[in-house]
């Protein structure tokens, strides 16, 4: 059966390219375009879209308008596809998610260069994946249900931990947000991160995250050493590793599970230099890229958490982890902060409020 989808963009010409690239799958059928948010809503009822991909700048409705009322009348997987986010348009296009988007795609461009075509597919490629995507959970299960445990890999909650590892792909920016927005303004270990986020939006990531984190947020230096209270991100096209000092160090080096950065690259890194005193913890997204690296962790006594699937937005790369017996603790997105203070011994000493 194919993949229906609803196309909501006012740019006759970037329409014109979305529709040439969706049809060039035989798994996905265009079912209904409209110009602008209010068109598109009126449209869902009668195409019944199992994907909408939609812009963010449109008239009458725009895109964040469209995304909130889709979502309390006719919920349903959305992709925002949007021109690289600018130092203006940050936060717009990043309240698209908090507002119940998936996924965010850079536009593409006429013409068929090398860039161009990658963009192709992955657009292909997110459609089809969204499509899985059934049910979306605004209200987190509270961090008072019971916790599974995986039995095979057991940490002391005493060893001294140095830094925390994150890793995320599809639905991880607002599994970060929760995270981050958790922390306490002086929590004690860096924190390294990997979040696999289209070309051009990664500052835009870290502005959206640090606009409400008590903690640093930036992108990390070669040759700097992690300090505590600052969350540090590799930059694009790079891999981010520690050498043996624990100094940062960018690679291009072939990317690990098909991603650079990869998380498995950071979190097998990680697992070499500080062994049982690390962290690792692995958030929603497809694939399987993390759940090596999170072995490596587990493997050199650190404390690995996975997020469980019902509060992934996609439980791929957590669900490869719990397969492999790397996840210490599986939990739900809002107990994963108050275990990673528990393991630090700060809850008493520090407040998250």
């Amino acid at each position: 059966m194919s993949i229906r989808v609803l196309i909501v963009e006012d740019s006759p010409i970037a329409l014109t390219i979305l529709k040439r690239i969706l049809d060039s799958s035989p798994d996905i059928e265009i079912v209904g375009t409209a110009s602008t948010g209010q068109e598109g809503l009126a449209l869902i009822p009668t195409s019944q879209p199992d994907v909408i991909c939609t812009d963010f700048f449109m008239p009458i409705m725009n895109g964040l308008e469209f995304t909130a009322q889709v979502m309390v009348e006719y919920p349903r997987p959305i992709l925002v596809v949007s021109a690289s986010v600018q130092e203006d348009d940050t936060h717009r296009i990043f309240q698209l998610l908090e507002a119940g988007a998936v996924d965010i795609l850079p536009k593409p461009k006429a013409g068929l260069d090398a860039e161009n075509m990658l963009l192709k597919q992955a657009l292909i490629n997110k459609v089809k994946v969204l499509s899985g995507v059934k049910v979306f959970k605004k209200k987190q299960p509270s961090a008072n249900r019971q916790i599974r445990r995986q039995t095979s890999v057991s940490a002391s909650v005493h060893n001294n931990h140095k830094i925390l590892a994150v890793g995320a792909s599809t639905g991880g920016p607002l599994a970060l947000q929760n995270l981050f927005n958790n922390l306490p303004r002086h929590f004690p270990l860096p924190i390294v991160c990997v979040q696999h986020i289209s070309q051009g939006f990664l500052q835009g990531l870290l502005d959206w995250l640090g606009a409400t984190s008590k903690l640093s947020i930036r992108i990390a230096l070669a040759g700097e050493r992690p300090e505590p209270g600052t969350i540090y991100f590799p930059p694009e096209r790079q891999h981010l590793t520690l050498d043996h000092r624990g100094r940062f160090v960018y690679s291009q080096a072939i990317p690990g599970d098909g991603h650079c950065p990869s998380v498995t690259t950071l979190f097998s890194s990680v697992a070499q230099v500080y062994g049982r005193k690390a962290i690792g913890v692995l958030l929603s997204g497809m694939g399987r890229d993390g759940a090596d690296g999170m072995k490596a962790i587990a493997d050199a006594g650190g404390m690995t958490i996975a997020q469980d699937e019902a509060t992934s937005v996609v439980f791929g790369m957590p669900k490869e982890a719990i397969a492999l017996g790397a996840a210490s603790q599986v939990l739900p997105m809002d107990a994963i902060a108050p275990a990673v203070l528990q393991l630090v011994d700060q809850e008493s000493r520090y407040s998250t409020k």
